[in-house]
């Protein structure tokens, strides 16, 4: 664990809906809607929430894929937000995205040589013998063989593909790597050895990553850290062990309830949420949450809690008592 790598600070992402014969903004999807955390460098901080709840939303601002509503990003101490295309194209060196589906993020008619050795071009880190040399390391380093640099991506099972993304981010030296359910489309028995490699490569590298996922029980193996999110807000962010051990947030609780245990005799009380996620383009007033709360209090649907530290960097958004829940 270092300094702060990454601070994100009032972050939001909102999607005008257009309608009508003059496409008029007639209403907006709220799908990140003021987050406040920070990275530190070398850390792995999860992500986790059900699908629709802004996560990978999030990793695509970050990097600005997106472009942010409201906010601020700071990496390096600049706000990447107020840099321009010049600017922001020597940024992404250090700032790589390895996508949820790998077959959908290759070229199908580039080999795999090319595909990574491309951004080693675009940055002007290497170029013929060097490029190729490196890029025979890369495959090595990820698992792979340098004879499959001349091979095509549909060539591969989705296990190999993922490496290949794998080692696509890692070929320009990034500092930090947003996951984006990089195991979610992997058979069970795949996701351990991809998570194991990215687990080796990290503490060879130095490397951070922001690991979003659904999936608790993998996050659990990979962080440092966790964060929850819900409806585009953050409502619960601490230490992993912290979390797992004694989360203070319904929905939290709730997530924890349903994943799987080992020991097929072990007895433990699901939390059954009621309805669905409420829609971002109209969430609840208050915390977004209290429709679904079992615990919920008047306060709770009058007044937007605020996410606040706890304790020993455990942040929690919510309107009760750990005892009330």
């Amino acid at each position: 664990m270092g300094e702060a790598l990454l601070e994100v600070k009032g972050l939001k992402k909102h999607f005008p809906i257009k309608g009508g014969i003059l496409s008029k903004t007639v209403n907006t999807v709220k799908a990140v809607d003021g987050l406040n955390f920070i990275v530190e460098e070398g850390e792995t901080l999860g992500l986790v929430g059900e699908s629709g709840c802004g996560k990978s939303t999030t990793g695509r601002v970050l990097l600005r894929l997106l472009e942010a509503t409201e906010g601020e990003v700071i990496f390096n101490n600049q706000n990447i937000f107020d840099l321009g295309k010049r600017e922001m194209r020597s940024l992404r060196r250090e700032m790589q995205m390895i996508f949820q589906d790998p077959y959908a993020s290759l070229n199908p008619r580039m080999t795999v040589g090319d595909i990574i050795g491309e951004a080693m071009a675009i940055h002007g880190l290497a170029k013929g013998k060097d490029k190729e040399r490196k890029v025979r390391e890369l495959l090595e380093k990820v698992g792979l063989t340098a004879q499959q640099m001349r091979r095509y991506p549909h060539e591969f099972s989705g296990g190999q593909r993922q490496r290949i993304g794998i080692a696509r981010a890692l070929a320009v030296d990034p500092k930090i790597i947003i996951c984006d359910e990089p195991v979610s489309a992997l058979d069970v028995s795949i996701q351990a050895q991809v998570i194991n490699l990215m687990e080796d490569l990290q503490e060879e590298l130095g490397l951070t990553y922001i690991f979003i996922a659904h999936d608790l029980s993998v996050v659990k193996h990979i962080s440092d850290r966790v964060a929850v999110m819900y409806l585009g807000k953050m409502v619960e962010l601490a230490d992993k062990e912290e979390l797992y051990s004694n989360s203070q947030h319904p929905y939290t609780k709730a997530l924890l309830s349903a994943i799987p245990l080992a020991d097929p005799t072990a007895n433990r009380e699901k939390i059954i949420l009621e309805g669905d996620v409420p829609s971002p383009i109209n969430p609840p007033s208050g915390c977004s949450f209290h429709p679904r709360c079992p615990f919920a209090k008047d306060i709770c649907s009058q007044e937007e809690p605020e996410f606040v530290d706890r304790g020993n960097g455990h942040f929690v958004a919510c309107h009760l008592d750990p005892e009330e829940i």
